[in-house]
């Protein structure tokens, strides 16, 4: 079952009065469907009033309309990326970039001697197993792989 579309509508007596064309939604249902499409309202505001998508392109040509559209939503894509990183509270700009560049990408080998150890340390929490019995599992697993593999994670250990 799709439920169709709904609206907010407000009285002139300033009370807040919400509209649906599906009657089975509750009012909370209705203003949270509202809510999902409020940032798409907002974007073709801003493309219609502020980047003029209506009033630029002058052509008949379909290719030249469509060219413009994606000029216009282009320009607005620039514009959010820029209010992102600039004004945005939620964003920390540059500190996720200036993390990442901190940290030293592993090796292969080493990322996965990583996975299995956290791995074992959950079986043996979990399944609340002696360290030797996990320890011996982790054994027999290691010599099912690759020879190469095998090597590489003997050194990390």
């Amino acid at each position: 079952m799709t439920k169709k579309s709904s609206k907010m509508h407000y009285r002139y007596q300033g009370k807040k009065q919400s509209v649906s064309t599906d009657m089975s939604l509750s009012e909370e249902e209705i203003i949270q469907l509202y809510g999902k499409r409020w940032g798409i309202e907002v974007f073709f505001k801003v493309c219609k009033s502020y980047l003029r998508l209506a009033r630029d392109c002058r052509s008949i040509s379909y290719d030249a309309m469509t060219a413009h559209v994606a000029v216009v939503f282009t320009r607005y894509a620039m514009l959010a990326v820029e209010r992102r990183e600039n004004i945005d509270e939620r964003s920390f700009g540059d500190l996720f970039f200036f993390a990442n560049e901190e940290l030293r990408d592993l090796p292969y080998h080493e990322a996965l001697y990583r996975v299995l150890s956290e791995f074992a340390d959950f079986i043996q929490q979990y399944y609340q197993l002696d360290e030797n019995i996990v320890n011996d599992l982790v054994d027999i697993f290691w010599e099912q792989l690759p020879g190469a593999w095998t090597k590489d994670l003997r050194e990390c250990a």
